[in-house]
């Protein structure tokens, strides 16, 4: 396919931002949908201000995800909008629901409505498989998701299949497994422990506190994972995929791998607190993207040591320009 017009929801997230300028480069005319707010967050796209079109929208409101396709005309939507994080779920397991669960129903139905040619991605997550019943997860295995944003994705999924086979819409999932980068928000663990480092390197903060260390996942990059979106879209018939790097890490490593970089010992300042533990503990995720590689050609290349050191350069230079406080940059590695 030639490149054409998008809609993205949730293009002022991490994955959205990076999706955007991935289809700039493309030369997609990209649109996406924000929801109105008295204070914008539009730091992840405002690069991209001049180049994007943003529309209000909301996943809980049907009529205006209508209204906007209507406006955008797209011949892909990329539905990346979502209640992501999952200890919040546990907090809000209803808003939970409406937004990652039905709103993906409300945006199929907007597409189906509008122009049911329109290629529609849905963005589920590895969480699906919550209590692993096979080591790795292929597109085969079980679901057994154990959080209440598992649960929505879980649903989020299969109303993609559904309308897929119920009513002939080019309609794809990706199982996305972990994917990270500087952009990451602050809560996600990943991000929590990179943005730690900095901050005690430049002696800003003398603690990290975090729940499950032994947990396992596979960790990714979140620019080439949003490649292996839009290659999903390019196909000949909508299929799901697992996409992964078919490594994992437990958050352990990622401590070490974070504190290494900048010369810090993570047993002098990492701290285990029982209650940030989840209620119901998802232990190891590990991707087999062996569909994914073959059918579109799409591989994860950043190893996630690579990943860390990354993200951790990022916070210490943004870490720098909001305090003052410099490194010895010569003991950084």
């Amino acid at each position: 396919m030639s490149a054409g017009t998008a809609f993205i929801t949730g293009i002022t997230g991490q994955d959205g931002s990076y999706l955007a300028e991935l289809l700039l480069a493309k030369g997609y005319e990209v649109h996406g949908m924000v929801r109105r707010s008295s204070t914008e967050t539009f730091e992840r796209i405002a690069h991209l201000r001049g180049q994007i079109h943003l529309h209000q929208a909301d996943l809980l409101d049907q009529s205006s995800l209508v209204s906007a396709l209507r406006e955008a005309r797209p011949s892909e939507v990329y539905n990346l909008a979502a209640q992501s994080f999952v200890p919040t779920s546990w907090v809000q397991p209803s808003l939970t629901g409406e937004f990652t669960a039905i709103g993906v129903t409300r945006v199929l139905d907007a597409v189906r409505m509008v122009d049911p040619e329109i290629r529609f991605y849905q963005a589920s997550s590895s969480e699906m498989y919550g209590k692993a019943q096979e080591i790795p997860q292929t597109e085969k295995t079980s679901f057994y998701p154990r959080s209440p944003y598992a649960v929505a994705k879980a649903y989020g999924h299969w109303i993609t299949v559904n309308y897929r086979e119920s009513y002939g819409l080019f309609a794809a999932s990706g199982i996305l497994f972990n994917h990270e980068s500087p952009r990451r928000g602050r809560e996600f663990v990943t991000r929590k422990v990179t943005e730690a480092a900095a901050r005690i390197k430049l002696g800003l903060a003398d603690e990290l506190h975090l729940g499950n260390v032994d947990a396992k996942r596979d960790w990714g990059y979140a620019p080439e994972y949003v490649d292996a979106m839009w290659r999903m879209l390019q196909a000949d018939a909508p299929e799901d995929y697992v996409i992964g790097t078919g490594i994992h890490h437990s958050v352990r490593q990622c401590v070490e791998f974070a504190f290494r970089h900048v010369d810090l010992d993570p047993d002098d300042f990492v701290r285990v607190d029982a209650k940030l533990i989840r209620p119901a503990e998802v232990d190891t995720l590990l991707a087999d993207p062996t569909k994914a590689r073959e059918a579109l050609g799409w591989t994860a290349d950043t190893i996630f040591e690579e990943l860390v050191q990354i993200m951790v350069e990022a916070d210490l230079e943004a870490q720098e320009r909001l305090s003052g406080r410099r490194r010895d940059r010569g003991r950084s590695r």
